[in-house]
């Protein structure tokens, strides 16, 4: 019997079985969890940069990203394969706070053309930043077998970072380029009316 079925996971739930391989990855219920809704938090960051150009908040992908996140940096806080209080933590409180911000943002400061860029700035920064610990905690684990990278330290990491980096940068350059169109749009059709 293969893997997935001895773990009880189903066919529809097979790609979330080949992330986790339940028990040889040696993730605790909060930590498969913790994996699930991160995974869930990925996708619709994703769907939202393909969709819109940014997450959105005011969407269905952008709230699920938010709460998928918020969750997520929280449930991280339970997780520990170091033992104690350590950078990944620094990392989920980091990213609460700046999911936070940006929800404040979108709520309290609509009418506000600038704040927009800020809320751009603000969830493209959390998701790049929950990709760091995505990408070590991957890498380090996947394929199970052997996987991609020995420890933390490895040049694989640095190198995939790197790129998401770079790519981060390009996307923000992008973001703001088109926030600044919709918010040049937004005022010549406020001028117009009045």
């Amino acid at each position: 019997m293969a893997w997935w079925g001895q773990c009880g996971l189903g066919k529809a739930a097979l790609f979330i079985g080949v992330l986790l391989n339940c028990k040889k990855m040696s993730l605790s219920s909060v930590g498969i969890f913790h994996t699930i809704l991160g995974i869930l938090a990925i996708v619709a960051a994703v769907a939202g940069f393909i969709r819109y150009g940014k997450i959105n908040l005011a969407t269905l992908s952008g709230g699920i990203y938010f709460y998928a996140t918020i969750v997520t940096s929280l449930s991280a806080l339970g997780i520990s394969k170091h033992g104690g209080f350590n950078a990944g933590h620094v990392f989920s409180l980091f990213i609460i706070l700046l999911v936070a911000m940006a929800y404040f943002l979108f709520s309290r400061k609509k009418a506000s053309l600038k704040a927009r860029y800020f809320e751009n700035f603000l969830l493209s920064f959390s998701f790049f930043l929950s990709l760091v610990p995505t990408v070590n905690e991957t890498f380090t684990r996947v394929p199970i077998a052997d996987p991609l990278a020995s420890d933390s330290k490895d040049p694989i990491i640095a190198q995939t970072l790197l790129i998401l980096f770079v790519l981060f940068i390009i996307g923000s350059i992008f973001q703001f380029l088109k926030q600044r169109k919709m918010n040049r749009l937004v005022s010549t059709t406020y001028l117009e009316q009045y």
